[in-house]
């Protein structure tokens, strides 16, 4: 109630009530206000507000523009935390959030707030996000908040690319880009990177190299053009990761040697994992330098800057490095320790790791376990069947046809 909320403010700044009354109020009225007996003026609130320092929204209001602004500092840190550091954020941010909904109707705060309140939902599977992430991408939209609403636009994309929907997703991208680059007049250099790195990824994902390269050198030139590092480590690994699949190895020592350079530089982790990476690859595919690729895995393994993810990676290799050193019984029980951590999602990462099944029944099939290497050899190709083709993919029905000729 209005009343309730001026005496909340003025008891919030230390004022007694002939403070607040001035010369223009007596102590007597403004009691009365503060109980609900007597409706202000206009006039009245407004000389309130300014008594107060406050907007006269924030007293008609049941939550302040200072309160909604504390409430989003504390849900923007949260939301920014890693999630492997703090597994039921989502849940917290829920909890931070959920008392205002119903208060949040305009302003920036407001759209912020329902965008990450949104987003929490969908991360733990909850029903009503979608409306609540219609009504912050409206909000932005009529605040021109450009980058705020091509992130939702981004984000509605990733949900279908999440449950592997990879044309859908490419299509509500492609949508949601022309809408904004439509209705918007400016849209700054970053979200124009952003929206190049996404189109580059799902291009790939849906099996379109030849669109895919073409979107992904536009995103790179334009990057330098402008002078912005942002996102240019991603298209440098997105164009090593396709590189790799088109056995381009020129263009993989080329951008490996870019990630390396812009890692040291900005003291990635994340670019310098993947340079490590593509080296460790590379000694087992081309040089065949089998102990010094373990020897790089297991340092990165013990490493406690590795990441989950990165780990799964260079336990997989070293899996294949065993076997083919011949350590057939090690490299299974090293890759029995593989499994496709919550965040991939990308064709090119799913191959890479889906080849584990591949490489362990070759393992079962040197050791005379027939029946097991068709089972592992067969789920691979059933893995695969849905992905668009790459080396890897040909690599697992070639090991499923070797297995299957010796039954």
């Amino acid at each position: 109630m209005l009343g309730e909320r001026i005496r909340e403010i003025r008891k919030k700044k230390k004022m007694t009530l002939e403070e607040l009354a001035g010369k223009e109020l007596t102590k007597g009225m403004l009691s009365l206000i503060e109980n609900n007996k007597a409706n202000p003026s206009m006039e009245s609130l407004t000389y309130i507000a300014k008594r107060l320092d406050v907007e006269v929204s924030d007293l008609l209001e049941e939550i302040s523009t200072d309160e909604l602004r504390g409430t989003l500092d504390k849900a923007e840190e949260l939301f920014n935390v890693d999630a492997e550091k703090m597994t039921d954020k989502y849940k917290q941010l829920i909890l931070l959030i959920e008392p205002f909904v119903p208060n949040l109707t305009q302003g920036y705060e407001s759209a912020r707030l329902l965008d990450i309140y949104s987003r929490s939902l969908f991360r733990e599977k909850k029903a009503g996000w979608e409306a609540l992430s219609n009504k912050a991408a409206n909000m932005y939209d009529r605040m021109n908040l450009t980058a705020k609403r091509a992130s939702i636009g981004i984000f509605w994309a990733m949900v279908k690319f999440i449950e592997h929907d990879y044309p859908q997703s490419l299509q509500i991208l492609l949508n949601e880009r022309k809408k904004i680059e439509s209705n918007h007049a400016y849209i700054d250099p970053m979200t124009r990177v952003d929206f190049y790195y996404h189109e580059a990824i799902l291009h790939f994902a849906v099996g379109d190299s030849e669109a895919a390269a073409r979107v992904m050198e536009n995103g790179i030139h334009f990057s330098k053009k402008h002078r912005i590092f942002y996102r240019i480590d991603d298209l440098y690994r997105l164009a090593s990761a396709h590189a790799e699949m088109t056995h381009n190895k020129e263009l993989v020592a080329h951008y490996i040697k870019k990630l390396k350079q812009f890692g040291e530089f900005a003291d990635d982790q994340q670019s310098l994992l993947v340079y490590e990476l593509f080296q460790v690859m590379s000694l087992i595919s081309e040089n065949h330098d089998y102990q010094t690729a373990i020897e790089i895995c297991e340092e990165n393994i013990a490493n406690p800057e590795t990441s989950e993810i990165y780990k799964t990676f260079f336990i997989l290799e070293k899996g294949k490095a065993l076997y083919f050193l011949g350590s057939f019984q090690e490299a299974i029980e090293c890759m029995e320790n593989v499994s496709i951590p919550p965040g991939i999602h990308h064709p090119f990462d799913l191959s890479l790791l889906y080849v584990k099944d591949s490489y362990k029944a070759l393992c079962h099939f040197e050791l005379g376990n027939l029946n097991k290497a068709l089972q592992l050899a067969t789920n691979a190709v059933e893995n695969f069947t849905s992905l668009p083709h790459t080396p890897y993919k040909d690599f697992a029905a070639a090991t499923h046809n070797k297995i299957k000729a010796k039954q």
